[in-house]
């Protein structure tokens, strides 16, 4: 079993700690736990306590923790070259960038840090779009429950309030509708929009999934009003969905409906688990998105080193050979969240697509979190009562199976007494 604060609090986490609250500025809710090593599905304690890691740095370890073919490669390149500026030519943004064209089914590429950055960018894109058309042409549809980021750009579309108002007033002419409410989608747009930017899944805002029907009509009047079409897929891109990025699964006929579709994004923006935990986050658009970034209009000092660039081709080789497997133990998690919801009557039901998974319940879920990692198991809860698990694309059954042995622990003690 895993220490917690309730039995035995080590040393080492008592001076940490308290060195940060001198020091760090304290904008972060820290669970009570020091994580020192990682291998495979697993992290490690400085007490070499073992917890089973089903949130994986928010859904950037997506290939676990010291994974082989990554760490010869980014060992290999750090003996060589960390860091190029931009001003100059490297081995590897060309290729990574011609990578992540074929696999979105987009043309040009910009290589930024994170994810926030890349949304600022897909922002800028966006503004300068609609201005090039008229000064009136601002305007974008974000979604309630939406996560866009930390940056003032990024927050100005996040659809929740707690993380606006400390900042207001933000980027005017952001108009923020319902998740997957078509009526409410037609009625916003206009001409003044210049964009429509939404997550195909929603991650901090629950693991909701945007309908096809819903994706269709933003194309579509994203077309018939000369605005872009921009997809944020930096939680549930990158082969989490259980396909390159999630919107593609748009594109596939179903039972409901057999025809095929073709929805795609102008813009779309990814990060998390692109460099297999090197910072790294990127801008894909086609050439009329493209057109609106000229030289000296963007940049970034770290956006697109060699390092992390020679990772995340290494990343994406990897995931190629994982991707059905993402699939298949996706549906097996899936169908054995759904056994706890049948058994436990706190329990709703999962819901999500590949290995983006939440588990929603009846009540608050924040105190599922510490009684898991004091049996194991690493995981967090969002929008309130959401258990949100983001597992390594290297899972196997027996790693869901110790998973759902813990959390049917976990409900069948219930929360603690208040």
């Amino acid at each position: 079993m895993a220490t917690t604060a309730a039995t035995n609090t080590p040393p080492l986490i008592d001076a940490t700690k308290a060195l940060e609250q001198e020091h760090v500025l304290q904008s972060y809710g820290r669970y009570n736990l020091m994580l020192e090593r990682g291998k495979g599905c697993y992290v490690y304690d400085p007490e070499n306590n073992r917890y089973l890691d089903f949130i994986t740095g928010i859904g950037v370890n997506a290939l676990g923790h010291s994974h082989p073919r990554l760490v010869k490669v980014m060992r290999d390149q750090m003996g060589k070259l960390i860091h190029c500026s931009n001003l100059y030519y490297q081995h590897y943004q060309g290729p990574l960038a011609a990578r992540l064209a074929e696999i979105s089914g987009l043309d040009r590429v910009f290589f930024a840090n994170s994810g926030t950055e890349s949304v600022e960018l897909a922002l800028k894109i966006a503004k300068a779009y609609g201005r090039k058309q008229s000064p009136d042409k601002y305007e974008i549809i974000a979604l309630h429950n939406s996560f866009g980021g930390r940056t003032l750009g990024a927050v100005s579309i996040t659809g929740q309030a707690k993380y606006r108002e400390p900042y207001e007033p933000l980027i005017p002419g952001v108009k923020f509708i319902d998740a997957n409410d078509v009526a409410a989608l037609e009625a916003a747009v206009s001409e003044k929009t210049c964009a429509i930017f939404f997550e195909p899944i929603l991650g901090e805002g629950g693991i909701v999934e945007i309908s096809r029907d819903f994706a269709r009509k933003a194309r579509e009047l994203a077309d018939n009003f000369d605005a872009l079409l921009v997809f944020d897929e930096i939680q549930c891109g990158l082969g989490r969905a259980g396909s390159y990025f999630a919107f593609q699964l748009w594109n596939r006929p179903t039972e409901e409906d057999p025809e095929p579709v073709d929805i795609h994004p102008d813009v779309l923006t990814a990060a998390k688990p692109l460099a297999g935990g090197l910072p790294l986050g990127v801008v894909i658009c086609n050439e009329k998105a493209a057109a609106m970034i000229t030289p000296g209009t963007h940049g970034s000092t770290f956006g697109g080193g060699p390092l992390a660039t020679r990772a995340a081709l290494e990343f994406l080789d990897v995931m190629d050979e994982l991707l059905p497997m993402i699939k298949e133990h996706g549906a097996y998690f899936t169908r054995r969240l759904g056994e706890l919801a049948m058994k436990h009557d706190l329990v709703v039901a999962p819901r999500g697509k590949g290995l983006m998974i939440g588990l929603e319940l009846k009540q608050p879920g924040a105190w599922v979190v510490p009684a898991a990692q004091a049996k194991g198991l690493l995981l967090n809860c969002t929008a309130g009562n959401i258990v949100r698990f983001l597992p390594p694309y290297i899972i196997e059954r027996r790693h869901i199976d110790q998973a759902i042995a813990i959390l049917d622990d976990v409900f069948t003690a219930g929360p603690p007494p208040k």
